[in-house]
């Protein structure tokens, strides 16, 4: 339903109260919009006078929040970050396209960013910007128009659609697996194991998998993937690691299975996006492209 035009206040009137409410001054609100006090003054008032709602508490030459000041900054402040960002896209790409996607730190280097040339090839008017974000969010909330999510198939409010699965395997320095000498899956508990937060069981699993007891797993806790890597790569213990994500790794020497046991994640990887941008063209292009280029990991593994 459209808003009445007498609850859309000009942007003018809103920057005024944003200003005046982060500095928490009429004096500094006019100089960061190079206007007069005054003017700063009325158009507060124009803005109070238009919602009929007391804005700012006026005591001498000070000014404070009110409760709902405080709730309407809030929301203004969003609406104009929007705004901005919107205008930063449309300059960036005069004739339009601009895509926004979260996604994983690790995936995003590793796997997306060295695709992203071909994707760009074939859709010159696409403007892709990438941010990283480690857990779900809140669409109506974070400017994005779609996010790379590893988890189960359940994003609020969002449609998904599964991109690939997972394998990992215990991997580790060359120099701790033959010091350990592993030969069986219990040998692994002799040695430092390496846990991620966003996989906080898979310890447990690998080693149910595979015959062991799983009970009293303690170790290192790592929130990204670079970092586990790199902590077992420098021989700090072993790490349950995707293999398409520690190639470079194992052609290099770095990292080595410390036993060639692999397990597949019980999660997966998806492209998620909210419901109302489906029809985005940009979105609907990349959607098309990255399903194609994941297409061969989720025929190999029956999904």
């Amino acid at each position: 339903m459209q808003s009445p035009r007498r609850f859309l206040p000009s942007l003018a009137l809103l920057s005024a109260f944003e200003a005046a409410a982060r500095t928490g001054s009429i004096t500094a609100a006019a100089r960061e919009l190079s206007l007069t006090q005054s003017a700063v003054s009325r158009q507060i008032k124009a803005l109070e006078d238009l919602l009929e709602v007391e804005l700012f508490h006026r005591e001498r030459q000070t000014i404070r929040l009110t409760a709902g000041g405080e709730y309407y900054v809030r929301e203004v402040r969003d609406a104009l970050r929007r705004i901005s960002t919107a205008s930063l896209n449309l300059r960036a790409n005069p004739f339009g396209g601009t895509l926004s996607i979260a996604v994983l730190p690790t995936f995003g280097a590793r796997w997306l960013a060295p695709r992203l040339p071909g994707f760009l090839a074939g859709n010159p008017g696409i403007t892709i910007n990438l941010v990283t974000r480690t857990a779900p969010f809140d669409f109506r909330l974070d400017p994005v128009d779609a996010a790379i999510h590893f988890g189960r198939p359940d994003w609020p409010g969002g449609e998904m659609a599964l991109l690939r699965r997972e394998t990992v395997i215990p991997a580790c320095s060359r120099d701790l697996r033959d010091r350990f000498d592993f030969q069986r899956p219990a040998d692994l508990r002799l040695a430092p194991l390496l846990h991620l937060t966003s996989r906080p069981d898979a310890w447990e699993r690998w080693l149910t998998l595979h015959d062991t007891p799983a009970d009293g797993v303690h170790g290192m806790l790592f929130d990204q993937f670079a970092t586990a890597s790199r902590a077992a790569a420098a021989g700090l213990g072993v790490a349950l690691l995707p293999l398409f994500l520690i190639e470079e790794e194992l052609r290099s020497g770095d990292l080595v299975p410390a036993l060639d046991l692999p397990m597949e994640s019980e999660n997966a990887y998806y492209l998620v996006w909210p419901a109302e941008r489906a029809g985005y063209p940009p979105l609907a292009a990349f959607r098309d492209w990255i399903l194609a280029e994941t297409a061969d990991t989720r025929s190999s593994t029956g999904s």
